[in-house]
């Protein structure tokens, strides 16, 4: 689940602690153009105020006056489709041929909801059913990849962290990275031995340990991304030994064309490494867009990430800026 769910179901949380009459909405079909994904949550209190989204505003509009007028969700669980024909898609301005199917429930003590938080901020994953009829839930660890499966008696979510990013190295840029990361669903692990490194890293573990050690421990799967970011061999490489033989997604470290060249060789030469085995290594790390500051080299690393968690693979940047009045362009600082 996202950072933005979490928070629909932490306001869902405050709101009934004060005494508010709350309706959940989970998206659990879409064809077409959705524009939220399956799974995401929505909030309603009876006053009509709203947390979380599932388009761009307008069902939020129509959710918002029929909480105020008591009739969603207003006798148990309820399926409601947004989007079946073009005026409707036009009306709840959905993409063109866009159609959802949003799950509503009330929520009280059935519902299990701050139980799924307590859980949820203790790092777990959980699979929450919830059964159409009754309206009541009932949670269990989630093993798997996410499921959001609806039918006629039931609804299964899946909540909590799914995707995971190992950093080596806890320096500046180190911790842009992780704080920007979080925000994207990673739950982030950050590795330094180098006890002169004390970072400021809430929400994010650090480890002492050596990284190919860290690195077997962390136990990359294909959800999770390594990326080395100490200019160090000796830590960096490590690290790299260890992910190039995970299923891990994403793999890069910082440095230079030049850099990774020679890191390739050291990587052949020490530890036996293919050049096919070495293909997915990805150096210089992150878009090539011009940034220089530390968080502007984290997003360029974040928007690479990005693109190879959905599939997409970005081609080489055109230069057209000062380029093309007779300028050099730049080199990129995460190429230093």
């Amino acid at each position: 689940m996202d950072n933005v769910d979490l928070d629909v179901l932490r306001q869902i949380s405050a709101w009934r602690a004060e005494g508010h009459a709350v309706v959940m909405g989970t998206i659990a079909r879409t064809w077409g153009s959705a524009p939220r994904p399956v799974g995401s949550l929505v909030a309603v209190r009876g006053d009509g105020h709203i947390a979380g989204s599932v388009s761009g505003g307008c069902i939020e509009d129509d959710l918002m006056a029929r909480m105020r007028e008591g009739t969603l969700a207003a006798h148990g669980v309820e399926l409601v489709r947004y989007g079946i024909s073009g005026d409707e898609a036009a009306r709840f301005g959905l993409p063109c041929g866009g159609t959802l199917e949003v799950l509503f429930e009330p929520v009280g003590p059935p519902s299990r909801i701050d139980e799924l938080l307590a859980a949820l901020e203790r790092g777990e994953r959980v699979r929450r059913e919830l059964q159409r009829a009754s309206g009541e839930a009932t949670l269990q660890p989630a093993l798997g990849g996410d499921v959001v499966q609806l039918d006629e008696e039931r609804l299964v979510s899946t909540f909590g962290p799914h995707w995971r990013l190992f950093i080596v190295g806890a320096g500046q840029m180190s911790q842009y990275l992780a704080r920007m990361a979080q925000a994207l669903d990673y739950e982030v692990t950050v590795c330094d031995p180098r006890e002169e490194y004390a970072p400021e890293l809430p929400g994010a573990t650090l480890t002492r340990a050596m990284p190919d050690d860290a690195v077997r421990e962390f136990a990359p799967d294909a959800h999770s991304a390594v990326i080395a970011l100490t200019h160090d061999p000796k830590l960096d490489d490590l690290a790299l030994m260890e992910a190039l033989r995970s299923p891990a997604f994403y793999i890069g470290a910082i440095g230079s064309r030049t850099n990774q060249a020679r890191r390739k060789e050291r990587l052949a030469e020490h530890f036996g490494f293919t050049e096919a085995e070495m293909a997915d290594l990805r150096g210089p790390v992150g878009l090539k867009n011009g940034a220089r500051t530390p968080p502007e080299i984290a997003v360029s690393i974040l928007a690479e990430l990005t693109a190879a968690r959905y599939g997409w693979q970005i081609p080489e940047p055109v230069f057209v800026g000062r380029a093309a009045r007779g300028r050099v362009n730049p080199e990129h600082p995460a190429a230093a």
